[in-house]
């Protein structure tokens, strides 16, 4: 009997990269609803105010991965994730000592963002792209799940913690977290499977050399440099298609509490929104992993930003007149739009450019689509300490998804021409 072939190694940066993506964007975004109200009540600080650190922290993700891009592709993901497991985890626990509003946005906005983005999105789904090709959007989307269940556990576990301890031994619990799970998973990603004598989907060397290696090999030999890309038009359409997909998450991340709370909701349910919503976020994910591997991931990404947008319009109606009923339907169906988001992004953007320089190009679109998503949670809060109700602007971010619905299935499959200059 043959030997059994040897499990393949993308395996295993799968779930290196659930792990990852856990903390970096539950520690960024699922953790600081329950925060806002007794960290409001505590300084004075108006939501405006509080939301800024969000804000200003998409501007520092999109910089910090502009500059760790090209450094991915050279030297892979796990150097970045190791500097980024220490920051994040002493940002974390610092947040804990906050006096004024001026350390809450240097920590929060600038250093715990650093350490999310060297260990989030950009690091794992660009090492991804590269150990998986014919398999890359259930490789994507299994690895997503983790965000999704970061979710589900992350606000009900933070909001019980602050509850029962109080805000600020919360931040060092979740400090001390964020160091215990990233560091096993930090160990095990590598930068490509050509490094170690492997191939991308764990195809062997004779599939390689018959039509299964095919998809493969033109992807790495037709992928764009970061200057190539950027001659093309196709990469500022993704740009802002993306960038509109995006607003309404950020929003709701930071705003659902205060918006359910406001409504008469009580904490705990309030804070149970955005884990209802992550939970079909989670399921959905390994189906939309599935129809991206047989289907144009392109019409796939415009089907999820109109579910994301139809959804938030519904969630603000029922929350007008007090259906319960509705407006947990809405927080599920939002999670079905959600859920596909983030592995539909990365095959589009890898698809469409290659894998070859796929740290350089994903990072040179991160300031732009981050300069799109990080006007709406600072939009959101101004508008509620102006109007009192988040109402209206929840309606205007849902537009913003539909609009972007509309520009993917404007955009043609088709990959545009490289530029030899």
């Amino acid at each position: 009997m043959p030997d059994k072939p040897p499990l393949y190694y993308g395996y295993w940066i799968i779930l290196a990269a659930f792990v990852t993506q856990f903390v970096a964007i539950g520690m960024q975004n699922y953790v600081i609803g329950p925060f806002t109200t007794p960290m409001i009540d505590e300084f004075g600080w108006t939501r405006a105010e509080f939301t800024s650190a969000r804000s200003i922290g998409q501007m520092v993700a999109a910089f910090t991965g502009f500059f760790i891009g090209a450094g991915v592709d050279r030297f892979g993901g796990r150097p970045f994730i190791l500097i980024g497991m220490i920051v994040l985890s002493v940002a974390l626990f610092s947040l804990g000592s906050v006096q004024s509003l001026s350390q809450w946005i240097i920590i929060n906005g600038v250093a715990l963002t650093i350490g999310s983005a060297m260990i989030g999105n950009l690091v794992v789904n660009v090492t991804l792209g590269k150990w998986f090709v014919v398999q890359r959007g259930r490789a994507v989307a299994l690895a997503a799940m983790g965000i999704s269940l970061s979710g589900v556990l992350l606000p009900p576990v933070t909001t019980w913690l602050v509850d029962v301890f109080g805000w600020r031994e919360a931040w060092h619990v979740l400090g001390i977290a964020a160091a215990l799970l990233i560091f096993p998973a930090a160990l095990v990603i590598r930068r490509s499977p050509e490094d170690y004598g492997m191939n991308p989907d764990g195809r062997s060397a004779e599939q390689m050399a018959t039509e299964l290696g095919d998809m493969a090999r033109m992807d790495y030999a037709t992928s764009m440099t970061r200057r190539q890309a950027m001659r093309t038009g196709r990469f500022y359409t993704l740009v802002v298609a993306f960038g509109l997909f995006q607003i309404s998450i950020t929003v709701m991340l930071l705003q659902t509490v205060p918006f359910m709370t406001d409504a008469g909701y009580s904490r705990l349910v309030a804070a149970s929104m955005i884990s209802l919503t992550s939970i079909p976020a989670f399921i959905s994910k390994p189906f939309w992993g599935i129809l991206i591997d047989r289907y144009s991931a392109r019409p796939l990404a415009a089907i999820g930003a109109g579910i994301t947008g139809f959804s938030l319009i519904i969630i603000v109606l029922a929350v007008q007149v007090k259906n319960d009923l509705l407006v947990y339907a809405a927080f599920l169906l939002m999670g079905v739009g959600w859920g596909g988001l983030v592995p539909l992004q990365e095959v589009i953007w890898a698809t469409f450019f290659g894998r070859r320089y796929l740290g350089s190009v994903r990072a040179t679109a991160m300031p732009f689509t981050f300069a799109l998503t990080a006007l709406g949670p600072i939009m959101a809060a101004a508008y509620y300490d102006r109007a009192g109700n988040y109402d209206n602007a929840f309606l205007v971010m849902a537009c913003c998804n539909l609009v972007a619905a509309v520009v993917l299935m404007l955009i043609s499959d088709k990959r545009p021409a490289r530029s030899e200059h």
